[in-house]
């Protein structure tokens, strides 16, 4: 049997009541297969960064899991079909967005996945709320750098 990894997955939602899609999708989560919720941050509002629309919840979920990378990228993106997730367009509002952003210290690059999530350190609606659940994973530069970007919490 594989051994759990600690996998870190942000959440956001900015259609309908997102904070109640956040909480669901959290719910969720820790039903998932071979894998274990150990921590959940706050629910944080923060302005669309590339679209207009409605502002987002977001949240970050720490899991203990012994699913590989893709095997837990395909539960998540089920779980955001469950939620009524379409991809109209680019950065389109979604009912639930659930972005694996680290696998331990896995690098992956695939068609499929990438790992770390490309632009992670670029915004803070996953800095923050990371930061709160697993501070040794965000540096104080990394939070600096992302001072402008308007969160609060929800």
């Amino acid at each position: 049997m594989r051994e759990p990894v600690t996998a870190y997955v942000g959440l956001g939602a900015n259609l309908g009541d997102a904070a109640a899609q956040v909480r669901a999708a959290l719910q969720w989560l820790q039903a998932l297969p071979q894998s274990r919720c150990v921590a959940i941050s706050g629910l944080w509002r923060t302005a669309p960064l590339e679209a207009d629309g409605p502002d987002y919840c977001n949240a970050v979920a720490a899991l203990h899991t012994r699913l590989t990378a893709p095997d837990l990228l395909s539960a998540l993106h089920a779980l955001e079909a469950r939620a009524g997730r379409e991809r109209p367009y680019r950065n389109a509002p979604r009912t639930l967005d659930l972005d694996l952003l680290l696998y331990g210290d896995a690098r992956i690059e695939s068609p499929r996945l990438t790992v770390p999530h490309p632009r992670w350190q670029q915004r803070a609606f996953v800095l923050v709320p990371l930061h709160e659940i697993a501070p040794q994973r965000v540096s104080a530069a990394a939070l600096a750098a992302v001072a402008d970007q308007p969160i609060c919490r929800w």
